[in-house]
C-alpha cells in the first residue's frame, strides 16, 4: 500500500491487516513513522513490512514489487495512496512543483497499477481470492 505511514494510508493499512492481508507499508519519508505503523500491525497480530520507494520512479517500484514477491510471494490488492499537493497562487506556481505533483499523484499511480496488473498476469486467477461474473 503506497503512502501508507500516516494518515488514511496507515488507517487502511491496519484494517486490512486486521482482515488478515499481509502488508507492505511504503513510504518515501517518515521511515520512523513507517516503523511504528508495521509494529502496530505486528502487535494486534498481523504481518507487514515497510519498503521504502519512491513510487514516481519507475525502478524504485519495480524494486519495492520485487521484494513484496520476495516477501509474500505475490499480490493480492494494491491501494494506491501516495499522493500530495504543493499549494500556490495558480499564477505563482513553479513548473517544477507542478511536474512533481504530476509525478508522484498520476506517474506513481500508473507506475505501481502496472507492477500489480503484471504480476497478476502472470500469476493468473486465484479461484479464492478472484471471483469474476459473467452474463
Amino acid at each position: 500500500m503506497t503512502g501508507a505511514n500516516s494518515g488514511i494510508g496507515a488507517a487502511v493499512a491496519k484494517e486490512l491487516a486486521m482482515a488478515g492481508a499481509k502488508v507492505v507499508v511504503n513510504y518515501v519519508s517518515g521511515e520512523e513513522m513507517a516503523k511504528k505503523v508495521v509494529e502496530e500491525i505486528k502487535d494486534g497480530g498481523g504481518e507487514a513490512i515497510a519498503i521504502k520507494a519512491d513510487v514516481s520512479q519507475e525502478s524504485e517500484v519495480q524494486e519495492m514489487f520485487r521484494r513484496m514477491n520476495e516477501t509474500y510471494g505475490s499480490i493480492d490488492i494494491l491501494v494506491n495512496n501516495a499522493g500530495l499537493q504543493k499549494d500556490a497562487p495558480f499564477h505563482e506556481m513553479r513548473l517544477e512543483d507542478w511536474n512533481f505533483v504530476l509525478s508522484v499523484n498520476l506517474t506513481g499511480q500508473f507506475l505501481c497499477s502496472r507492477e500489480a496488473v503484471r504480476e497478476f498476469m502472470r500469476r493468473g486467477v486465484v479461484p479464492e481470492l478472484s471471483i469474476a461474473v459473467t452474463l
